[in-house]
């Protein structure tokens, strides 16, 4: 009886709803997230959470598509690598190339949605999830040390604090990823235009499509934009 009890407690902390935080609180979060994300010394540190939201999006998808997931390096310079086996050309490919830049920011949207529902729990539980299940399929040492540490404070988060603490991390992690998701697509923008990353994800795009690497930019930055604006009306409750 005791254990059915604790199993329904369980589920109802991490489906259930939480109260919403002040609106304060939420704006906070919103420019600690810009703060981690404007400045370039502080960028070049947190941009590796952005990296293992993108690398899992190539990892994600090529799974969903029916790819063969081989496995999945980050590098200290905040760069990736995720290779894939399987047809190098058609829909699979494409989707699998096109998950690295529109992950960050639409995972975002998703948090965004579920902190506009109330469900700042489960957000965390979510996320602790999906590093543990990445985590499985990282081949260097850097990119496991990245991915226990961000799990990691996901899991303290979520287990051992209060409500408010919980939410003020929720919704910092939520504003970084939109915010974040932004930055990235100008950067590659930047290299392209000195004639530097000449195999991005873009450049891979154009082989597989014929469509110019300028337009899968511009659905890049389009995603995350679009992303920034929506996620963030959520989380302001416009």
């Amino acid at each position: 009886m005791a254990i059915t009890q604790s199993a329904t407690d369980l589920w109802d902390r991490i489906f259930g709803s939480q109260p919403a935080p002040d609106e304060w609180l939420v704006l906070v979060a919103g420019v600690i997230a810009l703060g981690a994300v404007a400045p370039h010394p502080i960028w070049r540190i947190s941009r590796n959470a952005i990296t293992i939201a993108h690398e899992g999006g190539h990892g994600l998808v090529a799974l969903l598509t029916g790819r063969r997931l081989d496995g999945i390096r980050l590098h200290s310079d905040t760069s990736g690598l995720t290779v894939s086996r399987g047809k190098p050309s058609g829909l699979g490919m494409i989707l699998t190339a096109a998950a690295g830049y529109t992950a960050p920011p639409l995972l975002g949207l998703g948090g965004a949605w579920l902190l506009a529902a109330h469900h700042i729990t489960l957000l965390l539980w979510l996320a602790t999830a999906l590093l543990i299940a990445m985590l499985v399929m990282i081949r260097n040492a850097y990119g496991a040390l990245t991915v226990i540490l961000t799990g990691a404070a996901f899991l303290l988060v979520s287990w051992l604090t209060e409500p408010e603490v919980q939410a003020a991390f929720a919704y910092t992690a939520v504003w970084f990823l939109l915010l974040g998701g932004v930055r990235p697509a100008f950067e590659l923008q930047s290299k392209r235009r000195h004639g530097g990353a000449p195999d991005s994800d873009a450049d891979q795009l154009s082989r597989l499509t014929h469509v110019p690497a300028a337009m899968w930019l511009f659905l890049f930055h389009a995603v995350s934009l679009c992303s920034l604006i929506g996620g963030g009306r959520w989380l302001l409750g416009l």
